[in-house]
């Protein structure tokens, strides 16, 4: 029996996520669906949250967002630090304003651990130290990620497995509850509960033929340098950023090239480079969670189509 098709769920309230790698027209698409039936929008995207970095994220532009309403965007200072634990208290309220409404909590994103903290919920050990975390940074920026992510494997290589040897943050989180603690964070997640237990959940997952997505990705950078995304990378670079708004893919890239590391080209071959990548890393994510129902789609295909698609296996 499939996960929606299960009886005991057909009682409970739904919940629709729409996920994909960058660059697969989740935006449009989402706007569309979300007016077919009925729903609000929460961002499921870790860096949409950030004021003032509109092109570097691709955020959904202001003619989208009069169409249906979203939430969760634009919001957040770049300088303040954002975290999981936070999203997750104010996504799940805006599950229930939704809700309170009449209408559909539509998740739209690409942040696979966003959206997994959302589905399985989040472990309420107390492991925060913020002295050690901080000598963690260090240790990174001196002897680099890998040296941290090695000791990681050793001591919780279940969490490893699940983590990108680049992704500093998580590493680094994962190193702090198991020494606070003295358990693996894999075993505390165990622990978990979240929208999977108490809500008709249905995950779509857009995908396209890899070369296919890499053009879009490339023909998406070319577009966010016309719109003036140098401009928009000085005047983050005036504030000091908090250091979940600094893995903005694009940042490290133009500071390179405001500093004369490299010429304009190269800036521009770097982002696309980096986005692709991370495309990579966002569907490897998602390809471990076998819940997720699968939209294959072409450049071809208008958003109307693929949206009518989802809405018609609803």
């Amino acid at each position: 029996m499939s996960y929606h098709s299960a009886p005991s769920l057909k009682r409970k309230k739904r919940i629709i996520f729409l996920v994909g790698p960058t660059a697969t027209g989740k935006s449009a698409i989402g706007v569309i669906l979300a007016k077919k039936i009925n729903a609000e929008i929460i961002s499921c995207d870790s860096m949409q949250i950030y004021k003032g970095m509109d092109i570097l994220t691709s955020m959904p532009g202001p003619v989208l967002r009069k169409k249906v309403s979203h939430h969760l965007i634009r919001y957040q200072s770049p300088g303040r630090e954002y975290n999981v634990s936070r999203y997750r208290d104010q996504a799940s309220r805006k599950i229930k304003e939704i809700l309170g409404r009449g209408r559909v909590p539509l998740f739209v994103g690409g942040t696979g651990h966003y959206m997994s903290i959302m589905l399985d919920g989040i472990f309420k050990a107390k492991a925060q130290n913020k002295a050690l975390r901080n000598r963690l940074y260090k240790i990174a920026e001196k002897k680099g990620n890998i040296f941290l992510y090695r000791k990681l494997k050793k001591i919780d290589p279940q969490s490893a497995a699940k983590i990108h040897p680049n992704d500093t943050k998580r590493i680094i989180r994962a190193l702090e509850v198991f020494q606070v603690t003295g358990k693996p964070i894999s075993e505390l997640q165990k622990q978990r509960k979240g929208l999977w237990q108490d809500y008709d959940v249905r995950i779509f997952c857009l995908n396209m033929p890899r070369e296919e997505l890499y053009q879009r990705i490339n023909k998406r950078v070319n577009k966010m340098f016309a719109q003036g995304l140098i401009r928009e990378v000085e005047k983050l670079l005036k504030n000091k950023l908090s250091r979940t708004a600094s893995y903005a893919i694009g940042l490290r890239e133009i500071k390179g090239y405001l500093a004369g590391a490299y010429g304009l080209e190269e800036a521009k071959r770097l982002v696309k480079r980096n986005t692709r990548a991370y495309a990579k890393r966002q569907l490897t994510w998602f390809r471990e969670d076998k819940r997720i129902e699968w939209i294959e789609t072409t450049c071809k295909e208008k958003p109307a189509s693929v949206a009518q698609r989802i809405c018609n296996i609803i």
